[in-house]
Formats: structure tokens, C-alpha cells, sequence
């Protein structure tokens, strides 16, 4: 049994959306994550995964490793016991901890890929459920959101602890991303951001209050096909994730340098403090954008559209 999943990018909202405030997120399928399970002749479950090269045993595995992580806790919830001898090999075209969804890509594709070989097909809620309860255990307080446009493979507005909205995209865009090569696990940022808001609660709810604003006033844009002026928005969105603290160096650079080669507008994407930058461009300023940000220390580009 094969199974896949794409990778994603926040377009607008990341760390407010742990507060309870909309995002915006769509998948990105010229990246993806790939698993593949069949039976063993040898006794266990060997899991190949040469993206970080692991070539093992599941019970030699720490009991925290992300992918140990969502066998025993799917075959918990399966009720597979005893555990069926199994080969998975794991391939992945999404770089770690690079605000693109790799874990959550993963773990969605892991996910179809063990229940489907097992005869335990699982519908789209509740590969999303599980994949959510598996991005808890390793970001602590995570909006949801990764999993969640991992496993519908659509752009989704997204309010935590609301029902799911696949939106519409009224005309298709181009956006340009520079991955600054910096990793930058999640679960710090998050935690960074927690502790701004425990020491002044008051004023943090109004940043995010005009984040959500500002993903709000996308989503209309974007269904109604005006996507030339979401750049502005995202430079606002950008601007706020700076008072966040979870801007760097490296992704400002990247960000002017976008917007100097005439993007419409860019900002970080994901976790921030390394990770990728997200840029709006019109057609014919695509190849000009893309090398620039090459030019500014990107260390991988990739250009997607949003359709």
C-alpha cells in the first residue's frame, strides 16, 4: 500500500492562529512525502527512511521518534495486536523543519499507508484527528492547521476548534518560495510566542486581533479573484510576525529582496526564525523573483500556484 501527501505554506495568520484566529494555508504539490507499506519475511517492522537516514527496527527506536510515534499510537488505536511483520520505506521531498509541512506530511501519508495495508482505511476526518493528536505530542500547543491542509490537499480557512472550510480560489496566483536553509523546529517559536502573550495578555490579543483581520480581508480577496492586492497584506502580516519576535535576519532579507525584484508583497511562512518566505508575483516577474531570492541566500526555491 503506497500513500502520499503534499507539503504546505501558511499564507497569512501563522502563531495568531494558535489563538484562536483564522488562517489561510494551502498545499504545495511540487513537494511531497511518500510512504509505502508491505509485508515482511523477516520478523518486526523495519522502517526505511533514508531522508534521515534511518534504516531500523521499530522496538530499536526511542520511544519519542516521530515516526515510532505514529506506528504504536495507530496500531493502539487500530487495535493491531500483535503488531503484523511490515517493511515502510519513507521518501520525502520536504526539507525538516522548514515551515512546509514535512512532519504533518508524513505523518498523513504514514498514516494511509499503515491503515490501508491493514484493511483499516481511514476517511479524511480521521486521518486529519489522528494526524493532529501526533502534532501535539511534538509541537505542544499546535493550531491544527499543518495537518489539516496536508490531508485535504486544498487551501483551507482555518479557526481552530471550528468546523474545517475549504475555500475557494477565485483566480489562480503564482507565489514564489525561498527556503532561507536555516531548520527551525516549530515547538520553540510556538513556545516563544506563548510566553510573550503569558507576560501581557492584553497586548498580544490585539496583535493578533489584526492578524486575524488581515487573514480574514485575504479570503475575500482571494474568492473574489483580486489577488494582486494581497500584496500589502502580506508586508502588514510580515510586520506584525517581526513584533512576534519570529522574524530573522536571514528571512528579512529575503523578504525586501522579494519585494525590491517586484513582488506585490512577501513575509515568512510558517514557524519563522529560519524556514522559507512566501512571495506574491505577478506572471512575468516570477523568474526574476526566484533568482533573486537565489541571489539573497535562498538555498532552495520553489514556485507553486494557488488554485
Amino acid at each position: 500500500m503506497k500513500a502520499s501527501a503534499p507539503g504546505k505554506i501558511i499564507l497569512f495568520g501563522e502563531h495568531a492562529v494558535v489563538y484562536g484566529r483564522p488562517a489561510l494555508a494551502a498545499p504545495v504539490t511540487q513537494i511531497h512525502a511518500e510512504a509505502e507499506v508491505s509485508d515482511s519475511a523477516q520478523a518486526g517492522i523495519w522502517i526505511d527512511a533514508p531522508n534521515v537516514e534511518l534504516h531500523a527496527e521499530l522496538n530499536t527506536l526511542a520511544p519519542d521518534d516521530p515516526l515510532a510515534t505514529v506506528i504504536h499510537n495507530l496500531f493502539f488505536q487500530l487495535g493491531i495486536d500483535p503488531f503484523p511483520s511490515l517493511k515502510i520505506s519513507i521518501r520525502s521531498t520536504i526539507p525538516v523543519a522548514s515551515g512546509l509541512g514535512s512532519g504533518a506530511s508524513v505523518s498523513v501519508a504514514l498514516i494511509r499507508a499503515c491503515s490501508g495495508h491493514l484493511g483499516h482505511e481511514l476517511t479524511d476526518e480521521e486521518v486529519n484527528a489522528f494526524a493532529y493528536e501526533i502534532e501535539k505530542l511534538h509541537h505542544g500547543t499546535p493550531s491544527g492547521i499543518d495537518n489539516t491542509v496536508v490531508t485535504y490537499a486544498k487551501p483551507v480557512y482555518f479557526i481552530k476548534g471550528r468546523p474545517i472550510e475549504i475555500f475557494r480560489v477565485g483566480r489562480p496566483f503564482t507565489i514564489v518560495i525561498g527556503d532561507t536553509g536555516i531548520s527551525a523546529p516549530t515547538k520553540e517559536s510556538v513556545r516563544d510566542v506563548r510566553k510573550l502573550w503569558d507576560a501581557d495578555r492584553e497586548k498580544w490579543e490585539g496583535v493578533f486581533d489584526r492578524v486575524g483581520e488581515i487573514a480574514a480581508k485575504a479570503k475575500t480577496l482571494i474568492e473574489n479573484g483580486t489577488w494582486p492586492e494581497l500584496g500589502p497584506l502580506m508586508s502588514q502580516n510580515h510586520t506584525l510576525l517581526q513584533e512576534m519576535t519570529v522574524s530573522s535576519p536571514e528571512i528579512d532579507k529575503l523578504v525586501k529582496a522579494a519585494e525590491k525584484s517586484g513582488a506585490l508583497g512577501a513575509k515568512l511562512s510558517g514557524g519563522g526564525r529560519g524556514g522559507n518566505v512566501i512571495a506574491l508575483v505577478e506572471p512575468e516577474r516570477t523568474e526574476a523573483v526566484a533568482n533573486t531570492l537565489k541571489e539573497s541566500g535562498a538555498q532552495r526555491v520553489i514556485i507553486t500556484m494557488i488554485e
